[in-house]
């Protein structure tokens, strides 16, 4: 199932999606030259871990609904999503990364993580991304200049 929610194209529902990969989506939220990353604080083998704000898609949810609800659950803010800047895999999970800005709200870490942090493109090697976000970051580092 295809849904147009964007004019920047089309977003798949999570019907069709192979059951043994879980869809999760994530944020570039970028503001004046920076993104912002986040740190998880749980679970364990995630913890200290670096990543871009987001979460699960839920079944019949398009991937931009999830990620304007996981950023507004996770850390108090609105979002305008814009492009799908790429995915990446790392076999038990499908992190779709995209483009956005925030609406309304001022970060604040959350449940899952216990700190946020805007980094500049020179910045994106001071913290120890997770490793499927690490993959995403040549997508994100050109955005910043």
């Amino acid at each position: 199932m295809v849904s147009y929610a964007w004019p920047l194209g089309a977003e798949v529902t999570t019907r069709g999606v192979h059951a043994a990969a879980v869809l999760v989506v994530a944020a570039a939220i970028i503001s004046d030259g920076r993104v912002l990353a986040a740190r998880r604080s749980r679970p364990p083998h995630l913890a200290g871990g670096w990543e871009f704000p987001g979460g699960k898609v839920e079944d019949g949810e398009t991937e931009s609904a999830a990620l304007v609800r996981e950023c507004r659950e996770e850390l108090s803010v609105g979002l305008v999503v814009d492009a799908r800047l790429g995915a990446a895999d790392d076999g038990d999970l499908r992190l779709v990364l995209y483009k956005a800005v925030i609406a309304d709200g001022d970060p604040v870490a959350g449940s899952d993580h216990d700190l946020v942090r805007w980094l500049s493109a020179s910045e994106l090697e001071d913290v120890e991304w997770l490793p499927v976000d690490r993959e995403l970051l040549p997508l994100v580092s050109p955005l910043l200049r």
